[in-house]
């Protein structure tokens, strides 16, 4: 979920943060395998004359000891795109995903898989308004499936009946859940075996925080990252990658004030598939600079690290996953350039930043200037109704643009709407011939496509707002803002006005401080969350001084108390999630919490043209009857189900021969007497070890678990194939631990001591000026031309091994080696015209990584205006798929991609 088109606009905005790359390394073919082997013999002829150059080369690669530290995976969104299908080889897909992410990156010391916990009550009434919507949306199409199949039926054409499996289902892939006990243990599984037989693995320590452990998994990843910085012992140029689809991760590095970290998100196929992806580095570092220079204000000292912490809070303000947006700001509509200017306009005015994370910690909510605030408000408010107004009239063109359109259409075709039935179906139904001739089984599918054809299209037509003459907006007229509140929030007085602005405005400053603390510290409380549907107007943020706001520390609600808060009562959505003790508490009429299930809804399209993107008007979670409720069942659970029910550690996995396995503290933490946490801080790793329940137990029951464990991944309906390993899982040769991050200290909000910053390489000329979107006659300012920055060197952290040698390694960024130019020329894809192939009108991508940190001395082709650029060939050499290379080294630092 994230921020919504943040990442677009941020590319859009600043494009050489982006470095992009094929993954060929599932794309491999036989046709490939021979001109692999045709190359080898030819290169095999050249060994001798560029072995010398070969061996400086590789002399000058052991000094930059460029390299990735650790790999942090979100898993989520590699749940979600492995486990699609109903397809025995779900979990084949699911290992080979893995397998390819750490290749891409060759992490040298830590993996640390992350799958989303328990959230915060914040972050569950978003998750409650798409699962209510998504369920509404399938029950009304199942209906609608049904009649047009009688219909279908009457004309005599057969269709299949639709399969349903849990899978498609997206609430089985959340905490709590039967198939998430799998997924823990398919994890458990591939760390084991990896580590058992992978030499690539031997040296990495992986930790495990399973959806039993409390959090989303980037807020996880982040809270691991923060704790480990603020240890002694701590390297400060320790480089990170994390791969991650939410724009929300890219805040959330840029507020750990961490330079070396890159964010890893990839371009899907069109048709959805595994392999032949794309992928982008995000390189935070690129981002610090640009925003160190677009946000500075003439005449100030100015301190980068601050500037950094008010950007990353003045954009919660265009809204994200724990409170919405501003009414007058949206990403679409440039609000964050709008943001920017306003924060430079009003900071002399202001007095000084906004957010001050050195006081994090303070229980009163100190660390917010808010009469700094205020005025940055006011200033923000001087265009609000210009930019309402804009967004009505543009809106109005558009929807006259498009019945007129439709009216064309229809008259073109003759159509009558007084003919029109009430039943959607009816539109659709006309007599066709028999077509008993043709193959019956080919016959069947084509007609269930295309009653699934036509389900859609209805349900989008009915989606749009502005084809069906549903969408009603307010004109901006004098007296806009008291009809907003009387019709959307039901105040009928100026004083009922006056007390609901007041309440709302105290109760999203609450929630800005709120986030400003999940985002530089720790979740101040997890039931705290915004408790309307709309967020104030930046004109109602007046005499912010007078709010005193603080926040209860309590404990997260558990696995199934999540799901009870944002599931909607359908069967079908609860069978495959919820115990059956539970589930009848939404149905039951007796119950407390029945209420709170609607099966009909109003949605509140809140000017969006379609309907899906609207507000649903649910009831908000009642946290106290909620937990009264399920507490009287909890007896009825059996005693898997409470085993799912219940929070867990984060554990800590690494082969026995590694040097942490064998400090006396880890030592201790396996012995069989063993009974409390114990520190360890090294120089890899810092925090609290305790025995992990299963490492302590007796060899036999420890085999009868993993076996069962493994039991469940080769579910009969989920074979595993070709993953089994030869080495016993009970005779492995790691050591685990359960892992407690350290302690809570102050968040440093600081580039630490001894850091090496990389040299700049942005200009005053990279930041280009466009006019404010309310200021602008047209939809939207065109995008100024912009010359990308050359591609900077990228090696792997551990060399590649002999197998993983293809003809794509070539010289430069598409194969990550060294090999023919041409050929990697030739296998890349054009990009469109949003940028991200590295010119602002769309250019192939690049076929190297070498340049910005390499000194300078020969820069690769980066796309400037929207064509390629030439590069000088390099000598070729046989390496391996992932090894990184392209360019020559000069005499600046390199950069580790």
């Amino acid at each position: 979920m994230g921020i919504p088109s943040f990442f677009s606009w941020l590319v859009g905005k600043y494009p050489k943060i982006v470095g992009t790359i094929i993954d060929v390394y599932s794309a491999s073919s036989s046709e490939d395998e021979e001109e692999e082997k045709e190359e080898k013999e030819e290169e095999e002829g050249e060994e001798e004359e560029v072995e010398e150059e070969d061996d400086d080369e590789e002399d000058e690669d052991e000094e930059e000891e460029i390299i990735y530290d650790n790999l942090y995976l979100d898993m989520n969104e590699i749940i979600h795109k492995c486990f699609r299908l109903n397809n025995g080889l779900v979990y084949n897909w699911f290992f080979a995903y893995l397998d390819r992410l750490f290749r891409m990156v060759r992490p040298r010391r830590l993996l640390y898989l992350a799958v989303d916990g328990v959230a915060p009550m914040s972050k569950m009434t978003k998750l409650q308004q798409r699962y209510f919507k998504t369920a509404k949306y399938r029950a009304d199409s199942e209906a609608e499936a049904i009649l047009l199949t009688e219909i279908f039926r009457a004309q005599g054409k057969e269709v299949m009946p639709r399969d349903t499996y849990e899978l498609q289902n997206p609430v089985v892939k959340m905490p709590g859940t039967e198939f998430m006990e799998k997924i823990s243990a398919a994890l458990e599984y591939f760390i084991h075996e990896r580590l058992n037989t992978d030499p690539e693995w031997k040296d990495i320590k992986v930790i495990l925080s399973d959806a039993n452990v409390p959090g989303e998994g980037e807020h996880k990843i982040m809270s691991f990252i923060r704790a480990q910085r603020s240890m002694e012992n701590y390297d400060p140029n320790t480089r990170h990658c994390l791969h991650g689809h939410d724009a929300d991760l890219i805040m959330l590095a840029l507020a750990s004030h961490e330079v070396h970290i890159s964010i890893l998100r990839e371009f899907d196929n069109p048709n959805g598939r595994i392999p032949a992806r794309f992928y982008q580095f995000v390189d935070i570092w690129v981002l610090r600079e640009y925003l160190e220079l677009e946000m500075k204000t003439p005449g100030c000292k100015q301190d980068t690290e601050r500037l950094i912490d008010d950007f990353i809070f003045i954009c919660f303000l265009t809204g994200n996953d724990f409170i919405p947006r501003i009414p007058s700001l949206e990403i679409n509509e440039f609000a964050v350039d709008l943001l920017i200017e306003v924060y430079k306009t009003t900071f002399n005015k202001m007095g000084g930043y906004m957010v001050n994370t050195d006081k994090i910690k303070d229980k009163y909510g100190v660390y917010l200037e808010v009469t700094r605030l205020e005025k940055f408000f006011h200033e923000l408010s001087l265009c609000e109704e210009k930019i309402l107004l804009k967004r009505y009239e543009l809106q109005e063109k558009l929807l006259h643009k498009i019945q007129g359109e439709a009216a064309v259409n229809e008259w073109a075709k003759g159509e009558d709407r007084g003919e029109k039935k009430t039943s959607f179906a009816q539109h659709f139904f006309y007599p066709v011939e028999t077509s008993l001739e043709r193959d019956s089984d080919d016959v069947v599918r084509e007609n269930t496509r295309e009653l699934w054809r036509t389900v859609s299209d209805i349900f989008c037509n009915k989606d749009d707002l502005f084809k069906n003459g549903a969408c009603k907006q307010d004109k901006i007229r004098p007296g806009w803002k008291s009809r907003f509140y009387r019709e959307k929030l039901g105040a009928e007085t100026s004083k009922e006005v006056g007390r609901l602005q007041t309440e709302m405005v105290q109760k999203y400053l609450e929630g800005l401080c709120w986030m400003l603390q999940c985002y530089f510290s720790e979740v101040p409380s997890w039931t705290w969350c915004y408790p309307f549907y709309y967020a104030p107007f930046a004109s109602d943020f007046k005499c912010l001084s007078r709010f005193n706001i603080s926040f209860t520390m309590d404990k997260p609600l558990r696995p199934f108390d999540q799901l009870m808060a944002v599931l909607p009562p359908q069967k079908n959505v609860l069978s495959c999630a919820l115990p059956k003790c539970y589930s009848k508490l939404m149905g039951c009429e007796e119950s407390k919490i029945q209420m709170s299930y609607p099966t009909e809804f109003e949605i509140d399209p809140d000017g969006k043209r379609f309907l899906s993107q609207g507000i649903a008007k649910l009831p908000f979670i009642d946290k106290e009857l909620l937990l009264s409720a399920t507490k009287m069942v909890e007896k009825d659970l059996t005693e898997d189900e409470m085993a799912r029910n219940n929070a867990r550690q984060e554990r800590i996995f690494l082969r026995n021969s590694q040097s942490l396995a064998n400090t006396a503290a880890f030592v201790a933490t396996i012995s069989d007497n063993a009974q409390k946490k114990l520190w360890i801080d090294t120089s890899e790793i810092g925090g609290w070890f305790s025995p992990d329940e299963k490492e302590v137990q007796s060899s036999a029951l420890r085999k009868n678990k993993v076996q069962h464990a493994w039991s469940w991944i080769r579910d009969p309906d989920m074979t595993v194939r070709h993953v089994t390993s030869s080495v016993p899982l009970c005779e492995c040769l790691i050591r685990s631990a359960m892992f407690f991050n350290p302690e809570a200290v102050k968040p440093i909000s600081r580039l630490l001591d001894n850091v090496i910053v990389p040299d700049k390489t942005i200009t005053e000329a990279d930041i280009r000026k466009r006019p404010l979107w309310h200021t602008y006659p047209g939809p939207r300012p065109r995008p100024p031309h912009v010359t990308h920055r050359p591609e900077t060197q990228w090696r792997a952290s551990t060399p590649a091994t002999p197998r993983e040698e293809h003809k794509l390694a070539g010289e430069g960024w598409l194969g990550r080696g060294r090999g023919s130019a041409a050929a990697a020329t030739a296998d890349t894809q054009q990009i469109g015209p949003s940028g991200y192939g590295r010119g602002s009108q769309g250019v192939q991508m690049a076929q190297s990584r070498g340049g910005r940190f390499d000194g300078g001395d020969e820069w690769a082709g980066g796309g400037g205006g929207g064509g390629t650029v030439k590069r000088p060939e390099t000598e070729a050499r046989p390496v391996g798929l992932w090894a990184r290379g392209g360019g020559r080294r000069g005499s600046g630092p390199a950069r580790a991609r």
